[in-house]
């Protein structure tokens, strides 16, 4: 489980000491949940992220332990590193927006016909519970020919749950190469 730090002061002095000590600063919010200001080891908090199983994972901030999503995250614009993260902490039973990653697998038979494969979406936004929600989505590519491309409406979502962008919005698809 990740473990996390309280932050008593929320100013800017404060963060850029945490950061230049190798913390990443963290909100962590819900609807009905008290705001937590919080402050992670960089390293410690990539590997739980990059080692979860599911959408959600397990943070312990002071004494809480709580069910946290990321909902965004900012970076740094020359090191690339991770600066900041918002964590939404999941509430069971309560409907809310999650962005659920798209994966791809198989090689698209559009790549032998001068083809390239092309993702416009690499989150998609899903309407649900904690629950019903998927860890990822993962499609098949390999029937694309070139100029095919999977819409949202292509994508099965689990019951209890809706797809909250446009049906005809693709998520990926195969173009021609220039």
């Amino acid at each position: 489980m990740l473990e996390g730090i309280v932050r008593e002061s929320i100013g800017k002095t404060t963060a850029k000491k945490l950061r230049r000590d190798g913390y990443l600063t963290a909100n962590l919010y819900a609807n009905g949940v008290e705001n937590i200001q919080a402050a992670f080891k960089r390293g410690e908090f990539m590997r739980a992220v990059r080692n979860k199983d599911s959408l959600a994972f397990p943070v312990k901030v002071g004494d809480k332990e709580l069910n946290v999503v990321i909902q965004e995250y900012q970076l740094h614009p020359v090191h690339g590193e991770a600066v900041h993260v918002d964590l939404r902490v999941t509430v069971p039973g309560q409907v809310t927006d999650f962005l659920v990653p798209v994966v791809t697998h198989g090689t698209p038979v559009g790549l032998k016909n001068k083809g390239v494969l092309v993702m416009s979406k690499r989150r998609v936004k899903v309407r649900g519970a904690i629950e019903n929600m998927p860890a990822k989505f993962d499609l098949n590519v390999e029937p694309l020919n070139r100029d095919d491309s999977i819409l949202i409406r292509d994508i099965e979502v689990p019951e209890n749950c809706k797809m909250m962008d446009r049906p005809d919005v693709a998520v990926c698809g195969v173009i021609k190469s220039k």
